[in-house]
């Protein structure tokens, strides 16, 4: 079974480096789960870093999350949770 839901981007810098990687860090929690992310400008499996920044996903925007595997529902559910997040990281010094 897949289960998929369509997710709308909240950060307001998009999906660039840091939740790209807090993304596929999530996704790795599930390594029997198969992910297929798509939005207009391109898909990924969530396991590539620069394939999920190729997206080039911007704040507004919609893309879909499908998921397969025996966690599919706690996987969609974490990962829709990030990609929906507005992300307030803290200046670097």
């Amino acid at each position: 079974m897949t289960v998929k839901r369509e997710v709308t981007i909240r950060n307001h810098a998009g999906i660039h480096c840091r939740p790209s990687a807090a993304i596929i860090d999530c996704a790795k929690k599930f390594p029997e789960e198969t992910f297929f992310l798509q939005n207009e400008r391109g898909s990924t499996n969530l396991k590539s870093l620069l394939e999920l920044l190729s997206m080039a996903m911007q704040e507004g925007e919609h893309a879909m999350l499908e998921v397969s595997g025996p966690h599919e529902g706690e996987a969609l559910n974490e990962l829709c949770n990030l990609l929906e997040f507005h992300f307030d990281f803290a200046p670097q010094n």
